[in-house]
């Protein structure tokens, strides 16, 4: 028997998504993303020169800064800062401009459930307007495990708050990425892998997370023809940016 879920949605179902970019004047590249109530700024500086401490001058560095809607930044913030770096950069292509800084700037603006996934995507449409060159591009998704043993798509705070656990999952989407050809990690495509998986609360077995991790590769196509639709739509314009 299917979850009820109090929006009306079946299980599967994502909620009404929205994706803009070239929205930030004084940004090198910006995008917003919402699904449903939960919307998400994100803004591109750079790539400027030099790095910064401890990393390495031979590659392109890159920084995260995330700042909620209110209030100051805590250990949550700051594990989603490392979580979302990380994620940026094995999509980044890091040898193109060695010994170089380019800082995302993360704005919560409404935290309606997903918010990770949200800023992920978000992100990743912000790097494609500044022109930062990707080795593809990556979409998010959160898939809840229910008591009863549902798998739900895309929860609503409410939904995530009652559910035993969540997993936030992270695609690539190699087959319409920046670079011609799909890219294969030991002799698998790229598109068929998991660039990042977070995992909060417990599931009881771990074929409960297989099925979360396959009910999300399955939305994550549909999140990646949004995407790219909403890229290929939106040309920015370079004479409106300042400086």
């Amino acid at each position: 028997m299917e979850e009820k879920r109090e929006d009306g949605r079946t299980a599967k179902q994502l909620r009404p998504l929205a994706c803009s970019r070239n929205i930030l004047n004084r940004a090198h590249g910006s995008a917003s993303w919402s699904q449903g109530e939960t919307k998400v700024l994100a803004a591109v500086y750079g790539p400027k020169a030099g790095v910064r401490k401890n990393e390495n001058p031979e590659k392109a560095c890159f920084e995260v800064i995330w700042k909620p809607k209110t209030g100051q930044s805590g250990k949550q913030e700051k594990e989603f800062e490392m979580i979302l770096k990380k994620t940026l950069q094995s999509i980044c292509l890091s040898n193109v401009y060695p010994n170089t800084t380019t800082s995302i700037i993360v704005q919560v603006v409404n935290d309606d459930g997903a918010l990770l996934p949200s800023a992920v995507n978000a992100a990743c449409a912000a790097l494609v307007d500044a022109g930062i060159p990707l080795n593809q591009l990556a979409v998010s998704i959160c898939c809840c495990l229910a008591e009863s043993g549902s798998i739900l798509l895309d929860p609503t705070k409410l939904e995530e708050q009652k559910m035993i656990a969540f997993v936030y999952l992270v695609f690539p989407n190699s087959v319409h990425s920046s670079i011609e050809g799909s890219v294969k990690t030991e002799g698998e495509p790229m598109e068929h892998g998991v660039i990042t998986s977070l995992t909060h609360g417990v599931m009881p077995a771990a074929d409960d997370y297989f099925r979360c991790l396959d009910r999300g590769r399955a939305a994550a196509a549909k999140l990646s023809d949004f995407l790219r639709r909403s890229l290929q739509s939106q040309v920015p314009s370079d004479s409106s940016k300042a400086g």
